[in-house]
């Protein structure tokens, strides 16, 4: 059983996923890396899940790598640590279906990472999100820079990189790194309802949809459009399309299966 994180299914196809430190605001040990990794490989690997929420336990979503576990610790062992690191963030990243932050406090470091990691976020309007790494003499390596950057452009990516200043929940709405911000006791309704709606929304298109818009924006805009009619061409031969066209004459709700 899972020490540092918690899994549960909180309504038909869809998981949340919390880290589960509350205790030192949930920060990332090298044993959080290793079953955040099992975790993500085995969301992706589970069929039944069609969306995954990502937050934390207590009043933090997680204030990045433990600095007391790193404290003292040699360079060889630091490399050694961070490579758990690097496979976790790639298995959040491989992930098929949406997952969605629901930021329910301090998103510092690693955590900011991994939110930014996710397809979209909601946050508590008590949030706070932050990379302050170059206040330690490092960087992010988790992705940050370029997940930051992808989010809000350069200009306003290297000012909070090479400040290290924190943003207020607000302030990461109003810079895109947010997409909702919501009273804190209504986060977690707010990201479930959209959380659901995916879920009952035909899962080959959605995986489809994530894939086209991700992949999509690195390539010009002939080859995006390539990309997007291959999977379109792809969709309308499934089962799913059929049941769709079938439920939406029929006035019934689509019971979508995958196929």
């Amino acid at each position: 059983m899972p020490e540092t994180i918690k899994i549960e299914v909180a309504a038909p196809g869809v998981a949340v996923l919390a880290f589960n430190r509350p205790e030192v605001a949930n920060a990332l040990s090298t044993r959080m890396g290793l079953e955040l990794l099992e975790a993500w490989t085995a969301l992706k690997a589970t069929p039944d899940v069609r969306c995954v929420i990502l937050t934390g336990e207590g009043k933090h979503f997680q204030a990045g790598a433990d600095l007391k576990e790193r404290n003292g610790m040699t360079d060889a062992a630091w490399a050694e640590q961070h490579k758990v690191f690097e496979a976790m963030i790639r298995a959040q990243l491989a992930l098929e279906v949406p997952v969605i932050a629901a930021v329910n406090g301090a998103a510092m470091g690693g955590g900011c990472e991994m939110a930014l990691a996710c397809d979209f976020a909601y946050a508590a309007d008590t949030a706070r999100f932050g990379l302050p790494e170059v206040t330690l003499g490092i960087m992010p390596g988790l992705g940050g820079t370029q997940l930051l950057t992808r989010s809000i452009g350069e200009r306003r990516a290297v000012e909070i990189l090479v400040s290290g200043r924190p943003l207020s929940a607000v302030e990461a709405l109003e810079a895109g790194i947010v997409n909702r911000v919501v009273p804190a006791a209504e986060l977690m309704e707010a990201v479930l309802a959209t959380a659901g709606r995916i879920a009952a929304n035909a899962p080959l298109s959605v995986k489809a949809l994530k894939h086209v818009v991700h992949e999509g924006h690195h390539l010009d805009l002939a080859a995006a459009m390539e990309l997007e009619l291959t999977h379109y061409n792809r969709l309308f031969k499934t089962a799913d399309r059929r049941e769709g066209v079938a439920s939406f004459n029929d006035k019934r709700t689509p019971d979508f299966k995958g196929e």
